[in-house]
């Protein structure tokens, strides 16, 4: 067997699941969810407010956190990765659905693409609770009238419970799942995980990565022996002599 054969038949131990833009955004919008949750905590129960004090100084981490939200969403759309992720977590499919329906969707038995349905659900409603928390914090702001901040008052305090909710719930499952965490830290994933876990999306990675490896051995070879890639020379046309 050829070096250029071992190469492009060679199954990958790991495969890369996130680029360093993507995890980048996930931590800091992770400090910044922290953060609301927390001086949300902080300001809403009497309780604790009256244990934390300095309220000022927690409405303010409260109001600049909040408008900070949406800002490494936008940063992360000027990087193709992330954009690819966000068209594969926007496009639910019939596997996704029967995916939801089954009691063993974690067999297997199912193709996962690089997201399942309940990341792709749980995608969505978090960049829906940035926009509608952010509305209704700009109008609670004083921008708008009684009227306006009492109704946007409502939805912002209920939105947030249940985003407390979901947000303990996305820990719980990445607490359950290290080899999950370990894709966020590092950006990579064992090969034998992403089959169990992500089938479709592992065997389309593999076979990109193939196809990849052969160009490259291909590449190689022709830069080894470059005459192999000359095509023949025809001999010029001889000019035609005429007699007189």
């Amino acid at each position: 067997m050829t070096q250029s054969s071992d190469v492009a038949g060679a199954a990958p131990t790991t495969l890369r699941r996130f680029s360093r833009a993507e995890r980048w955004t996930h931590r800091v919008l992770g400090v910044l969810m922290g953060l609301l949750l927390v001086t949300a905590a902080l300001l809403y129960i009497p309780e604790l407010s009256t244990i934390a004090g300095n309220r000022p100084l927690l409405r303010n981490i409260h109001v600049y956190s909040g408008f900070a939200l949406p800002i490494p969403v936008i940063v992360a759309a000027f990087f193709l990765a992330f954009r690819l992720d966000a068209g594969r977590l926007n496009r639910f499919t019939r596997d996704d659905w029967t995916w939801l329906r089954s009691r063993d969707r974690r067999s297997g038995r199912i193709p996962v693409g690089k997201f399942n349905a309940g990341q792709k659900l749980n995608a969505s409603f978090t960049l829906g609770s940035i926009i509608v928390m952010l509305l209704t914090g700009v109008i609670m702001y004083g921008l708008f009238g009684d009227t306006w901040r009492t109704g946007a008052t409502f939805v912002h305090d209920w939105l947030a419970l249940i985003i407390a909710v979901m947000v303990g719930g996305h820990m719980w499952m990445a607490y359950s799942d290290p080899i999950a965490r370990l894709g966020m830290r590092t950006g990579s994933v064992p090969a034998s995980w992403a089959r169990r876990e992500h089938g479709q999306w592992a065997e389309e990675t593999a076979l990109a990565g193939v196809a990849s490896a052969g160009v490259a051995s291909a590449a190689a070879a022709s830069a080894e022996d470059p005459s192999a890639d000359v095509a023949p020379t025809a001999a010029p046309d001889q000019p035609s002599v005429s007699g007189s």
